[in-house]
């Protein structure tokens, strides 16, 4: 890695497959003597070549990219062992974008509405390793966190959603099972929630994709 802070401009080396953004950043960054744009590049296989050339301190990265994407080229960087950190810079906030990136080793998640104040302090922090996240980005993971993990099934929701399955009503498994139809809807929300879906077709679906329903064979006449 190149030498920053003090003893040098922070190196950057700008990925996104727009021309006109990467000419935006260049620009930006050039007037900072506190900056010095190394190179830039329009996919992420080009990212990982420049990368292992220029040896940046920071690399703004985007996601969406022709051939190899963002994620993937944060992953080839990493297993290379690449010692540039990677600020990714893109316009999506979303749990499949977030969390592939994050899991591939990306210090920072910023979004690309961000002023340029805010994105200068980000590529400042990153170079000294520190993580950075857009709000949005912040908000969506520590919902993550709080949010419980979906434990499996029991034996009784089992057997509810075994009833619905064979195409039971609620209150007609109620019946079944010697309990009120409210209890069967307060089953029904559980399994829900720990298949994640949200009807009771994809629920049955679901359950019969892991191996929780098994189909039963025709009655015999």
């Amino acid at each position: 890695m190149r030498v920053s802070g003090p003893a040098g401009p922070i190196g950057l080396l700008i990925v996104d497959d727009h021309p006109v953004v990467r000419d935006g950043l260049s620009s930006m960054f050039a007037r900072d003597p506190e900056f010095e744009v190394l190179g830039e590049a329009a996919d992420g296989a080009e990212a990982v070549r420049l990368a292992q050339a220029l040896r940046p301190d920071v690399i703004l990265m985007d996601l969406r990219m022709p051939g190899m994407d963002g994620v993937s080229a944060i992953r080839e960087l990493a297993e290379r062992g690449s010692e540039a950190r990677v600020l990714v810079l893109t316009t999506y906030d979303t749990d499949s974008h977030v969390l592939p990136a994050i899991e591939a080793g990306a210090t920072g998640y910023l979004l690309k509405d961000a002023p340029r104040d805010e994105l200068s302090r980000a590529v400042r922090a990153a170079a000294r390793g520190e993580a950075v996240l857009a709000p949005s980005v912040a908000a969506l993971l520590m919902n993550r966190v709080r949010a419980p993990v979906p434990g499996p099934l029991s034996p009784r929701e089992v057997e509810v959603l075994q009833l619905v399955a064979s195409g039971a009503t609620n209150r007609e498994a109620a019946a079944r099972l010697f309990l009120t139809e409210a209890t069967i809807k307060s089953h029904m929300l559980n399994i829900y929630a720990k298949l994640g879906v949200n009807d009771r077709a994809a629920a049955v679906t679901e359950a019969f994709n892991r191996g929780l329903l098994v189909p039963r064979p025709p009655e015999q006449p």
